[in-house]
């Protein structure tokens, strides 16, 4: 099966961050997965979540409001 990662946000700063960290971390796992930016606030309001960005690793919500590190995307990934 593969991986689905969504990372949601309006864009802004933070979650370009995040979306970057999930690339990189894909990047040095050598994993292939589904990764999806939802900019939409309609798509977004579906996750029940109001800080952004989130982090979603098959349709589980893995970090929410801030930042997610390289490092703490690789460990949810293995």
């Amino acid at each position: 099966m593969s991986t689905i990662i969504k990372v949601l946000g309006p864009g802004c700063p933070k979650c370009k961050t995040t979306f970057h960290n999930v690339e990189e971390a894909l990047k040095q796992l050598g994993i292939e997965a589904t990764l999806e930016k939802v900019e939409d606030i309609e798509e977004m309001m579906k996750y029940n979540v109001l800080t952004t960005p989130v982090l979603i690793i098959n349709d589980a919500i893995k970090i929410k409001g801030r930042i997610a590190q390289v490092e703490e995307i690789k460990a949810l990934l293995k």
